[in-house]
């Protein structure tokens, strides 16, 4: 009976419906309040040149996160390794909240490293939700997953300037309006995943490989895989790992500048989280498209493209200060970061 339920198309359903509505969520949380943290952090250390501080911080939190929180979901479940990534998130949107009231830019770098702690384990939600499926439904899964990323960055800037000013009505900087919405989103996805996701998907992962896996897949789980530095002997490997580093790099890089460019020429926040949401778009709204592309000319041509667009991109950044061009060469950007980052992790 316990196998039946476990495998039950109900269970699946639901247990795919909660990690999107979550991740969904998380993702137009982190996007808020990722609008205002250049300029934020440029302000606290009083100076542009340590405006990107606090994305470096929360990108060590991210890299740093996504071993333990991995070993810690195969020892305790899904359902706990997602709840402790949003408790930090909760967490780090507090500290955040404080520490743009001190004026504390160590604070405010603390809340960005617990919000890349949780973003990190966000991102494992994919994967989970491919675990909890048949094998001919596991890809999408994933793809229905990934498309909450285009919904968060239409939603995700639309906080910033509200929630900027309830904060003020509540006596609190306009500044901390994106990070207060951000604990509040972080707090509702806890109370989704720790009541909603169960069973435990590890546990119908497992199920579903007892009864539809074959003698290949399950004789793969007890084999020991490659080393890391012996998979790096392998080109492609060298070749992935060069584009996912270059496009992240390149994209961080001008995603953290960005928004101080444009307080610079007096653009507001709404200008700014338009900017935001014409970036993430391109991140997400044609992966479609970048699968289809793999497929009919290969990685590593799409790697190349991603690569040319990306510096094209950088390239003409510095040309225009309008509002609606920034954006448009932003999402440019958040396309070349599509294209070399999904074809490298292909």
């Amino acid at each position: 009976m316990a196998s039946t339920n476990l495998l039950a198309p109900s269970t699946r359903r639901r247990i795919t419906g909660t990690l999107f509505a979550a991740h969904t969520t998380f993702v137009a949380a982190q996007i808020a309040s990722f609008t205002l943290l250049s300029i934020i952090g440029a302000q606290l250390a009083g100076s542009d040149a340590s405006a990107g501080i606090p994305s470096t911080i929360s990108m060590v939190g991210r890299a740093l996160a996504g071993y333990p929180i991995g070993w810690l979901m195969d020892k305790l479940g899904r359902r706990t390794g997602l709840s402790l990534g949003y408790l930090l998130a909760l967490i780090g949107g507090i500290i955040s909240v404080y520490s743009i009231g001190q004026e504390s830019l160590i604070g405010f770098c603390l809340g960005a490293g617990l919000a890349g702690m949780a973003r990190s384990t966000s991102e494992q939600s994919r994967y989970i939700a491919a675990e909890a499926e048949l094998p001919d439904r596991r890809a999408k899964a994933i793809g229905l997953i990934v498309a909450g990323g285009t919904i968060a960055a239409v939603v995700g800037p639309l906080f910033v300037r509200p929630s900027g000013i309830v904060m003020t009505g509540l006596g609190f900087l306009e500044a901390t309006g994106p990070y207060a919405v951000s604990a509040l989103l972080s707090l509702i996805c806890l109370i989704l995943v720790f009541t909603l996701l169960r069973p435990d998907p590890l546990m119908v992962g497992r199920a579903i490989e007892d009864e539809y896996g074959t003698p290949a897949s399950k004789a793969q789980r007890n084999e020991k895989g490659r080393t890391f530095l012996q998979a790096l002997i392998d080109p492609r490997v060298k070749l992935a790992l060069a584009a996912l580093m270059i496009s992240q790099f390149v994209m961080t890089y001008l995603m953290v500048i960005m928004p101080v460019h444009m307080n610079h020429h007096n653009h507001g926040t709404g200008a700014i989280s338009m900017m935001i949401s014409s970036h993430s778009l391109g991140m997400y709204v044609f992966s479609w498209l970048t699968g289809w592309l793999i497929e009919r000319t290969g990685r590593v041509s799409v790697i190349v493209l991603g690569g040319v667009t990306l510096a094209l991109s950088a390239i003409f950044t510095p040309v225009w200060v309008g509002a609606i061009p920034l954006s448009a060469i932003m999402f440019i950007v958040g396309l070349g970061w599509n294209f070399a980052f999904i074809a490298g992790s292909s």
